[in-house]
């Protein structure tokens, strides 16, 4: 996906495997541009005999999704249950800068705001 972002244009599977720095077998990295193809991330168009892939989700949109779908998971439906998830959030968030925790905090009055307002008649 990052090579396919960094491009900004479709990529064959031997684009994308000629630019790769790796050792990972060309028929791995066609296998997996289908796979990532099936599951709706990419788009794919004929080009000749071979396919290009171009990206259908930003970074930012896949990151968001997959974040998304891993705290719906932690945080389940029991609100005693997501406490020691939120803890470890608000814990890493403040370690990692304290500027951060502020825009945490920003964020979340912003979000009950939005709430309020869409809950008025």
């Amino acid at each position: 996906m990052d090579d396919l972002w960094d491009r900004g244009r479709p990529a064959s599977v031997r684009d994308v495997w000629e630019g790769r720095q790796t050792d990972l077998a060309y028929t791995t990295l066609m296998t997996t541009l289908d796979r990532l193809y099936k599951k709706g991330l990419l788009e794919r168009s004929k080009d000749g005999r071979a396919f290009l892939y171009a990206p259908r989700v930003s970074r930012e949109q896949l990151q968001r999704g997959l974040l998304t779908r891993m705290l719906d998971g932690l945080l389940g439906r029991d609100a005693q249950a997501a406490r020691p998830v939120l803890s470890t959030l608000v814990e890493t968030v403040g370690r990692a800068d304290a500027r951060l925790l502020d825009e945490l905090e920003r964020m979340v009055a912003a979000e009950r705001r939005r709430r309020r307002q869409r809950s008025r008649p």
